[in-house]
Parts: C-alpha cells; structure tokens; sequence
C-alpha cells in the first residue's frame, strides 16, 4: 500500500460530519404483528415487516429496485467444466470425481474461475451449485460471487459452503476409569446441491439474482477452502406447500394409511451426520432423565446443546421406518439456554420441508427435558414410505431474523452517529459549553427519532413473540428511552456520550447472543398416532435420587485426573501437567490416546492442574515429568535452579527446533542449552477499519512517520490510535514482559535488550534511550490512551486502528459481526532505513512445554514432547480446538508448517505471515523480570510524572543491572 494519503485526508476530514449522515435516511415506523395462533412446537408467524433505512450495498438495497421482476419457471445449468477463464489459483478437471458423472471442476483456497451463461428471459433468479468439499483445512467452503464483474451486494461477497462430519466410529469407547470418552469428528465428504444464501440468517430464502436477457459472466473467487463442482444452476426454489394441503395430498395418495403400535427412537448422540464438528456427541450430568445416565460416571448421552446455536447448523438422524403411513415425530429435547425468544429450527426429511410450518419449528424455554411433539396437542403427520429416512433439524431465526438485522442495522447507524458526535465533542466534552449538536449534524434527531421508534416496534415485537415480558427487551427499551431524552433535551447529548457508547456496545452483544439459539437433543422419536411416547422420566423423585449418587460419589473421584490413567507397572509412564480448561485436555488426553500411545508403547498420565503450584510442587518432589502451556519466563528460571533439562542433549533436537523459528526458540535459551520447545507463538499486527478510515480519506500507515501524520487527523477527529496497552500484571507476583511496542520499536531501530551475553541490560544503550523517548511520546504530544478495551472502541469506530495481538481477529470475527468486511489487519508500521526498506520487526510471545530434571524417564517424556509440538499433531489440535469451541478459539501454534493448515482465509494469512517472517524472540536471563517492571515505572514517571525520557530510563536501568547482578551471583554466574 501507499503511505498515507495526507493531501486527502485534509481535504476530506471536514466533510465527514456530513458524510455517514447524508447516507442514512431516517427508519420508518414498525408495522404492528397480526395476531397468529402458535402451537406447542407448532408454527411461529410473525407479522412484523423490516422497513428500515437500507444500508448501501446490502442485499435489501439490491433487490428492493427489483422487487417486481419477473421470476421465471425456468432451469439454467452450467456444467463447471465449461468455465471460460481460471486465473490466480489451482484449478484441475476430473471425470466421474467421487460417484459423481462427468466433468468436474477442482478449485483451490484462492483464484477466480468464470463462467458464460446465456440468459433467455430477464427476471431474478436463484443460484444452487452442486459440489464436493474436497480436502482441505477443516472449515466452512467460503466463495466470492460477482455477477458482470461486479459485486452484486456485499454479502455476496462471503458465501459459504458446508462439509460433513460424523462420528469417527460407531460405538463410544470409554477410558480405563468406566467413563466414556467424547467421539471425535471425522469429515465424510458427499456431493451436494446447496443454494447460494445468507450464512448469518436473517434471509429466510436463497438470495434472488437479478438478469437482464442475453449473455452475462459468472465467476467465484475462493476466498476459503477447497472444493470439487460440478454444476450451477439457475432456478425457482419450490415452496413447501402448508400442512392442510400437505393432509389433502396424503388422503390423495396411495398408502396413506395408519401403522398401529410403532415407536422408533433414535439417540441423539447417534446422529448420521452434522454441519460442524463442533455439533459432536454430549454429556448430560445435570439431570437423570437422559439415556444412557450414570451419577458417577461420565456419559455420551445428548448432542447440541450451547454449541449448536449459530443459524445453518444442521443435524442429520437416520431412521428406519417398517412399513409407509404416516407418523409423529418429536423430539427429546432441552432448551434452558434462552429465555424471552425461543430456539428455532427447521425439520427437513430427505431433503426437503415437508410442510410449510416446518420451515420455523419453536422450542419454548422450559428448565429440564421435556418431549416436543411436532404440531403440540394436535400432533401434525409426516407421510413417510417403507425404508430408510433422514431427518434434518437445521438452526435458523425464523420469525426473529428481521428483528435481529433490524437491531443490526439501528446499531450501524446509531455507531455512525456516534462517530460524527464524537468528531464534535471529543471522547471528553465539556459539560459547560453548548456544541450545538443538533445544528452541526445534519438529520441528528430525526435519525434518533425513527431508531428510537425502530427499536421501541422491535421490543414490542419480541413480548409477542415470546408471550411475555422478558430481559431481551429491556436493553432494547433503555436505548429507546436514552434517544428519546436526547431528543427532548439536544444540549444533554454531549453529557450523555457515555451512556449513549455503553448502551450501543450493549446493543452489539444483544444482537450477537439473539442470534444464538441453543437447543440439545436426547432422543427422536418417530411414532404412529395414537402412539404413546414416553415421558421424560425426570421429576422430584428421579432428581433427588440423582444428587445424592452425585455427592456421594464425589468422595470417590479424582477430578484431575483426565481419561486412561496408567500406575506405570505395566509400561514406560509419562506424567504431565495442564492448565488449560478441560475441554482442552478432553482433546489433548483423547489425541494421546489414539496415536502417541499405541505408537510408542508410553502411557500418559494427564493432569489438570492450577500451574501456580508447579514450583512448589517440583521443590517438593511431587512435580510432573513435563510441563505443559507455561509462560515464556519459566523454563529459563527452571534451568538456573537446574530444575530443567537441557534439551540440547537429545540427539535429535536439532530435527525438532527445526520445526519452528527461531524467534520461539530464543526465551528458552540460556547459556548454551535450550529448556523448552515451542507450543504457541503470538505478535501484534495493525487492525484498522476500512470503511472509517475511507471516510476520512485515509490510507493505511507503513511507517511511524506515516503514523504521526495520521494522528494529527484522527486528533482533529476526536478519534484514537490504539498503541498496544501499558498495564500492570492482572496478578500480584506474575511477570510483566517488556512492553510489546517499545520492544518492536527498540527492534526496528536496531537494539537489544542486554549486552555482554546476558549479563547486563542495553536499555541504557543510546539506541535504548532514544527508542524509550520515541515510546513516551506518542502518549505525552498525542495524549494516547494508556489502558483501553480496543474490541469494543474498534468496533464503534472510537478507534479505527490499532497495533494489538493477532489474536484480536478471531474475537472481533465472532464478537462484531455488524463490521464483517469492513476492517482488515496487516504487519505493523515499520522504520524506513537508509537504503529505502521499511523494517517491521515486533516481539513474539507464547508458551512453552518443558521437561523437569525429576523426570523418571526422560526418553519418554522427549518421545512424548516431540510428538505434541509436531506439525502434524499441533494442527489436528487447532483443528479439533477451533471445531470443538468455534472460530474466537483458533489455536496460535508456533509450528509453523502446522500454522499454514489452520482454515485462516487466503488473504488474512498472507498477511499474517507476511509479518510473521519479521517476528524476533525477546531473551529471559537471570534477573530479566526486572526488565518489564522497571520500563513500566520508567515509562510512568515520564508520561505522568513529567520526568525527562532519559533520565527516567537511567534510573531505573540501574535497578535492572544491580537485580542481574545479585541473580547471577546468587547461581554462580560469570
């Protein structure tokens, strides 16, 4: 990218007051809900109609010009093979791909292919494509249409494409200690035809194209993922006919009659197939109403649950059905995760919506397992022939949806208005000065006028929907107000920014957690009329019963422990040491067990640990072997106490240090030995919001020179740069690492933090001093904040850009969905050199797994810490961990063949490696926790205290040198 644009950003940061305002019209007014009869677990209808200001280059500013296009009963199939231009990427024809006939197209994560289609009669038309997600990095199939060439609404833009995974085998396996252990997930691929449509929910239908008559050009670009096509194809979505003609047609039919005496369940659990990995089989313990139940023993008795919450999730059950008629099915099932809405899903068999009620299935919040009948009291029949049968529960808004992107959408304009607010007052008005709002801001009331009106109809809505009163609406109702009084009194709003900011940042969760619908399933049951189901088997007595095997069996069970425990008289025995949570070392223990110890002959014992006792512990005698997710400060202060190997010594360590940069290996150094490997690895990178910094006229910085200009306007804009945060540890006793931005400036200007081999502190170098001043800076002539929460400031626009932890992208990719491809990350801002290169080095930072001196075998334990940090086993890690919990836990591997195989889009991870390649390790010596601290309390009496930069770093580098001397003394140091 260019350097920034100032020339532009000048002309263009005046008018910006007026240019998020000019595009947004005022909301009209809500439609009220018409009353509707709503069954137990029968149809939920809505009469609420989204009539809202459109938000430019959405799918409803795209087909509201064509909403009374024809739609023509016709079918356009384009065979992939017949593509007329395939630039940027892999792409490769395969005959009969799979069981599937003819020509196939395989695409890779990146490039574009096109394709010509003659279009014979002009109308909107939807787009199915038939593929096969070929093998690739476990995530969702992500695509980019552009129709003409050009982008027809930006959702278009992130089209997605579900794999298919089961359980990897058939029957749950259980450890040596009578629990069962959690299936894992394995992908089995299958062709299939899937729409193109909005992967958030709030469209109930595949998305509707516009085509004039005559030859047009299609292309998609892999965003994500690979996968095989075969065929698009361009048609009519068939509708669902309702249940009352769906009866008629049954009466019509031959074999509709009336099997007498059938009940079929099927366990949840059990499940044929699902979208994710995350949907894998649960354990109940709450309650004895589920099947197969124990009090003391862990079991696989459910599915879904919180993890099954996000809309186009699916879950498959196949049934066997004895002879043709009709059935009731219901479902076994427990939804005490959302009250004040209702869970939503829509019941497929074999592919398609039986009827039309079954589009929007609602399950009521109730507390404990209750039997959802389909059709409540007045079962509905589903017709269903001799054979196999595959029912599909699919998670999806349904009456909902228009609410929630209506919120959505009084978000992004109320954010908008926040910013042009903000440009006025600054984050700190002046509560005795009259700014004028109302006459500065060109439609500021009336925009608060028709949200207020939007979000009081949305309120409404929901307590209709629901049947009652409930906290979802509170929020909803306490924003209202808030415009309503900002209204009445426009010389209050400059007082009233906090709340406004707080209750907006409120409203960006309420649509984030409305969106997540969880429901977990025991059982289905498919059942001929008449047929009694059986009750839930939970009540007073049943649940009595269970809390006392519970407690009493608390008395006997070792909760640290985590599957197969070995007493080490049978075989060779590794003990090893987590802190992380236990759905982590679920996966971890599950893992070691299937490969490394059938591979090795070695037994694990993996424990579940608070990793604050590990010193005491080693000290004592009772440590483990190897120690797993420790800090980067550790080892090193393990290994002068000589409480650490020496990796070094293995003769094949050199193999396995290959494995990572050597910006990881460098805090685990000390004198000649190495006393950890690698497990995770993290730096900063530069987020910043596109559509902001667009307003503004902005570019995105390349150098710190770039950096000051750039703040001068955001400063003029009452907007904020985020440098990375300056904060004491969250804990007494827990080491403060030297601040990651003067450490990635000290870098970029050449220095280092000590001198002499380790044995004394640089940071009174003159490159030091000089870097420390720079730091210092930027916080005393720009007044950057010191402490801040960059997710919710970044999201609002308060802060457009900022240097944080790569990490910040999976949290703002789940935790702000309202400003999905509007920000971007790239490597930091750099230092121009001499010769005209831009030098963006920045520290690492991560964790580690190290062996204990005390460690009975230390070949072992070796064995055993090679295998975890391998590619291989770190990836199918990330993997597991990303299916397990969603993509905000996308695991930071330092590995770095393994961090090319996580499912980041092809994009974002050029850029991540693109600053990965500059990533330099910061080295632990004796006494170097005194490095972080000190340049803490240098850089407050400078930035708060006023004290020069220089003396300031002088004073307390004298601290650091006098602790690394009594430290290498204290272990006999040269």
């Amino acid at each position: 990218m260019a350097g920034l644009s100032l020339h532009k950003g000048w002309a263009r940061a005046g008018a910006a007051l007026l240019s998020v305002s000019l595009l947004l019209a005022p909301a009209a007014g809500v439609i009220g809900a018409s009353d509707s009869k709503a069954k137990a677990a029968g149809p939920a209808a809505s009469g609420w109609a989204r009539q809202t200001a459109i938000k430019a280059n959405s799918y409803a500013a795209y087909i509201e010009p064509h909403s009374n296009a024809p739609m023509p009963e016709r079918e356009i199939v384009i065979e992939a093979s017949s593509y007329s231009s395939a630039i940027g990427g892999d792409f490769a024809i395969k005959d009969n791909l799979e069981g599937m006939s003819g020509a196939s197209l395989l695409t890779g994560e990146s490039g574009t292919v096109q394709w010509t289609v003659d279009i014979p009669e002009e109308g909107l038309y939807q787009l199915a494509l038939t593929y096969f997600p070929t093998e690739g990095k476990s995530s969702a199939i992500e695509r980019e249409l552009r129709i003409d060439g050009s982008l027809p609404f930006s959702e278009a833009q992130y089209l997605q494409f579900d794999r298919v995974w089961a359980n990897e085998k058939d029957e749950v396996e259980r450890d040596n200690q009578d629990n069962d252990l959690r299936p894992r997930q394995k992908e089995q691929p299958r062709w299939m035809e899937q729409p193109f449509e909005d992967p958030s929910g709030y469209e109930q239908e595949p998305y509707r194209f516009y085509f004039s008559k005559g030859v047009h050009r299609l292309s998609l670009t892999s965003g994500r993922e690979p996968m095989a096509i075969r065929s698009l194809k361009l048609y009519q979505a068939p509708k669902p006919p309702s249940y009352e003609e769906a009866k008629a047609a049954y009466r019509e039919g031959e074999g509709a009659g009336q099997p007498a005496d059938v009940l079929l369940r099927v366990e949840g659990e059990s499940a044929a197939a699902k979208s994710s990995p995350t949907l894998y089989p649960m354990t109940e313990r709450s309650s004895p109403a589920v099947k197969p139940y124990s009090a003391s023993k862990i079991r696989v008795n459910t599915i879904g649950g919180y993890n099954w919450r996000l809309p186009g999730e699916w879950i498959e059950w196949e049934v066997e059905v004895p002879e043709t008629g009709l059935y009731q099915i219901a479902f076994k099932s427990q939804q005490n995760f959302v009250k004040g809405i209702y869970a939503t899903r829509k019941l497929t068999i074999d592919g398609k919506v039986p009827f039309a009620e079954m589009e929007t299935v609602p399950f009521r919040y109730k507390s404990g397992y209750r039997l959802d009948v389909m059709g409540g009291e007045d079962p509905y029949l589903f017709r269903l022939e001799q054979g196999k049968h595959v029912i599909r529960l699919q998670a999806v808004l349904g009456d909902f949806a228009p609410l929630i992107q209506s919120v959505e959408d009084s978000l992004y304009n109320l954010n908008a208005m926040y910013r042009q607010i903000l440009m006025i007052t600054g984050t700190k008005p002046d509560e005795f000065r009259d700014y004028r709002i109302e006459r500065q801001i060109p439609n500021l009331l009336d925009v608060f006028g028709a949200e207020s009106k939007r979000l009081k109809g949305i309120a409404s809505e929901l307590r209709k929907l629901s049947g009652q009163s409930s906290d979802q609406e509170a929020l909803l109702n306490t924003m209202s107000r808030q415009l309503d009084e900002m209204i009445a009194s426009p010389e209050t709003i400059p007082r009233r920014l906090n709340a406004y900011k707080t209750n907006t940042g409120g409203l960006g969760t309420w649509v984030q957690q409305a969106r997540e619908q969880p429901l977990e399933i025991d059982a289905l049951y498919v059942a001929s009329p008449g047929r009694r189901i059986p009750d839930t088997g939970s009540g007073f007595w049943p649940q009595l019963k269970h809390e006392a095997g519970t407690f009493m069996s608390s008395f006997f069970t070792d909760y640290n422990n985590i599957g197969n425990v070995s007493d080490g008289k049978q075989n060779r025995t590794v003990t090893v040491w987590i802190g992380s949570g236990r759905d982590q070392a679920n996966t971890m223990k599950a893992m070691i067990d299937e490969s490394f110890t059938p591979d090795s002959g070695i037994s694990v014992n993996l424990k579940l640990v608070n990793m604050g006792t590990l010193l005491p512990a080693t000290l004592s005698g009772e440590g483990p072997d190897v120690a797993m997710q420790i800090g980067n400060d550790l080892p090193v202060n393990f290994a002068m106490r000589r409480s650490a190997v020496d990796l070094t010594g293995f003769p094949d360590f050199e193999a396995a240090a290959k494995e990572f940069r050597d910006s990881a290996i460098v805090p685990y150094r000390y004198e000649s030995g190495v006393y950890a490997l690698p497990e995770t690895q993290t730096f900063n990178m530069l987020f910043y919001r596109k559509d902001v910094l667009q307003e503004l006229g902005l570019e995105v910085p390349q150098t710190w020179d770039d950096v000051q200009d750039l703040l001068s306007i955001l400063s003029k804009n009452h907007m904020e740069f985020g440098l990375p945060v300056v904060a004491q540890a969250n804990m007494q006793g827990v080491n403060i690492p030297p601040n990651s931005q003067y450490s990635t400036l000290l870098l970029q200007n050449g220095g280092s933090f000590y001198r002499d081999g380790g044995r004394q502190s640089d940071l009174d170098s003159r490159v030091g001093i000089e870097t420390f001043k720079q730091w210092t800076e930027f916080y005393t002539d720009y007044k950057l904040e010191r402490e801040y929460d960059f997710a919710n400031r970044f999201r609002t626009g308060q802060m457009p850009i900022g240097i944080t932890d790569y990490t910040m992208y999976n949290q703002l990719s789940v935790f702000a969905p309202e400003i999905r491809g509007q920000w971007g990350f790239v490597p930091v801002p750099g230092t121009l050199q001499q010769d005209g290169s831009i030098r963006r080095d920045t520290p690492a930072s991560g964790s580690g797994v190290m062996m204990l001196r005390e460690a009975r075998d230390k070949d072992a334990a070796w064995q055993f810490m090679k295998w975890w940090t391998s590619a291989g086993i770190q990836a199918e890690f990330g993997r597991e961990m990303e299916g397990l919990m969603g993509a905000a836990a996308r695991y930071p591997t330092a590995n770095i063949a393994a961090l090319d195989s996580l499912p980041w889009p092809a994009q974002d991870y050029a850029s991540l490696k693109e600053q990965f390649a500059e990533v330099r390790g910061v080295p632990e010596v004796p006494g170097g926790y005194f490095t972080g601290r000190h340049l803490f309390n240098a850089f407050y009496q400078t930035v708060v205290g006023g004290v020069e930069a220089r003396e300031s770093m002088m004073d307390y580098t004298e601290y650091i040198q006098d602790e690394i001397r009594t430290k290498r003394k204290e272990f006999g140091l040269p």
